[in-house]
């Protein structure tokens, strides 16, 4: 038998953010010719291990050994240079030009007077995909083409620039069955040839059909590694889990009311299907499923950020459905993002002017009053113990946690009924979590409606009284917070368990079709 040439090493790879470690003494190797799966739950540390394969980021500590020579970090020039290629969940493409002009673009094939050769350049990807029995026209524009054909053109790209390494992030997270198919087969045909794959993928049965071998990352570290046939998903899902209760933060017990909201029919197409559930006053509703599931999808329809196909909403019987986020707010609805430096905050504005913008009192004035807005601004900052110098700070110098509760008081003074928490811990030191747990109970205390989307198990399990589970667009059970456990949430993420059971045993009829 063929002895396999080991083409990479991350020995001992450790790499801190503000407030976190995301990878601790990680170590991962890869051969030629092997497809070496990479799994854990949303945070595990995968996305930073690629990011400094790629160049993207740089590691603390550890050494990178690529095709026996050692490298302390890499750039993203060196890491294209050495064949390393990189395929992320969203599509890197430019949708107004031709397959063929996606493929060379940068690299561009010019005549002798200059001018781009789109002859040659189709003729030549034309042979590529020929190679690969993949059919598509290189003439055609990117926008025309499905999500499997998106996928599979940026893999005709990574080979173009003979890729020896490629790294692929959850590539079938918006294909069908046959799409996932018809990739896998492609990718087992690439690895056939000697490409080194690191597949990363959240769907544990097509890691056990493709993986060679299969390492699990759990909170930065390393947890195992398996070759083929030495696992079951059994295992890989308490590997994935396999953490202490103990660290849990264990909310206080509020007193529930009536339904306050109500959710009804919400879709937009190939994102999200016919989503209802309800929010009772001083409820956390926890919204989990993997990444792509819908999540904030779902939740940016409800806030009017984008248009729905159909759904309405609904606040204590009355219709509020909101078809921007001007109206959303104007009816009590208020949404924390995610991405709290895109769509969170302003940051070449001061704390005062962040936290004071949609406030109810000044929105009834023709004129900014400043003594009144300097009061409610100081008087949020104290009952948050926002950490700052002043309110007239630049609000992008505050840490990652005083940010995070400065958009939290913004949406505190407008005094908003229902509040929507996406990733609301997220990039935040352990401290600041603790004093976003408060506020938020103490919001459940005041009988509000809050919507939770987190990805950190722990934080849903114990944050949630109710968690509503989202897998490809639809919300395909909802469970009592206090009757799971991150295995059994796992298996529902994931399509292993009865859903009709857990739908039956929480009083809701669940759609999940598997």
């Amino acid at each position: 038998m063929e002895e396999k040439i080991k083409i990479l090493s991350l020995n001992n790879i450790t790499k801190n953010f503000p407030g976190t470690r995301a990878l601790d003494n990680v170590s991962f190797d890869l051969y030629a010719g092997e497809i070496h799966c990479l799994v854990g739950e949303n945070g595990a540390g995968k996305s930073t291990l690629i990011k400094i394969l790629s160049g993207a980021e740089k590691p603390d500590q550890g050494e990178i050994v690529l095709f026996g020579k050692s490298y302390r970090q890499l750039t993203t020039r060196q890491a294209i240079d050495l064949k390393i290629a990189t395929i992320y969940q969203d599509v890197d493409l430019v949708d107004s030009l031709t397959v063929a002009d996606n493929i060379f673009l940068g690299v561009e094939l010019r005549d002798r007077f200059g001018k781009v050769d789109t002859q040659k350049q189709e003729r030549i990807a034309q042979e590529i995909m020929n190679k690969l029995n993949i059919h598509i026209d290189p003439r055609l524009l990117v926008e025309e083409l499905s999500p499997a054909q998106k996928q599979i053109l940026q893999l005709i790209k990574a080979l173009h620039r003979e890729a020896r390494i490629l790294v692929m992030d959850e590539p079938t997270s918006s294909l069908g069955i046959e799409e996932t198919k018809a990739l896998l087969e492609l990718v087992r045909n690439l690895a056939a040839q000697g490409i080194g794959i690191i597949y990363i993928s959240h769907y544990l049965q097509e890691v056990t059909q493709i993986g060679d071998r299969i390492t699990v990352l759990k909170d930065g570290k390393t947890v195992s590694t398996y070759h083929k046939s030495q696992f079951t998903i059994e295992q890989l899902i308490r590997d994935m889990v396999g953490r202490e209760a103990a660290l849990f933060y264990h909310k206080e017990q509020v007193q529930i009311g009536d339904v306050g909201l109500k959710v009804e029919n919400y879709s937009r197409k190939g994102l999200v299907k016919n989503v209802s559930f309800d929010v009772r006053k001083g409820e956390i509703f926890g919204l989990g499923g993997m990444v792509g599931s819908g999540r904030t999808e779902l939740v940016n329809l409800i806030f009017g950020v984008d248009k729905r196909d159909s759904g309405e909403l609904y606040l204590d019987g009355k219709r509020i459905t909101p078809n921007s986020p001007r109206q959303a707010i104007q009816n009590g609805v208020c949404l924390i993002t995610e991405d709290r430096k895109g769509s969170g905050i302003f940051p070449i504005r001061s704390v005062k002017e962040n936290m004071a913008l949609v406030h109810n009192e000044q929105k009834r004035s023709w004129f900014i009053r400043l003594p009144r807005e300097k009061q409610i601004v100081g008087n949020i900052v104290d009952a948050l113990k926002i950490q700052l110098a002043s309110i007239e700070q630049d609000i992008n110098s505050l840490s990652g946690g005083n940010q995070q509760k400065s958009i939290l008081g913004r949406w505190l003074l407008t005094q908003a009924d229902v509040f929507i928490f996406d990733e609301p811990t997220k990039g935040v030191d352990i401290g600041s979590k603790e004093e976003i747990y408060k506020i938020m109970t103490d919001l459940c205390r005041q009988q509000k409606c809050i919507i939770m989307i987190s990805s950190d198990m722990p934080e849903l399990i114990s944050m949630s009284d109710r968690i509503g589970v989202m897998r490809d667009g639809e919300l395909v059970a909802i469970i009592n917070a206090r009757e799971t456990s991150e295995e059994e949430l796992l298996r529902v993420y994931l399509g292993y368990h009865n859903s009709k059971e857990a739908g039956r045993k929480n009083g809701q009829v669940s759609t999940d079709s598997n």
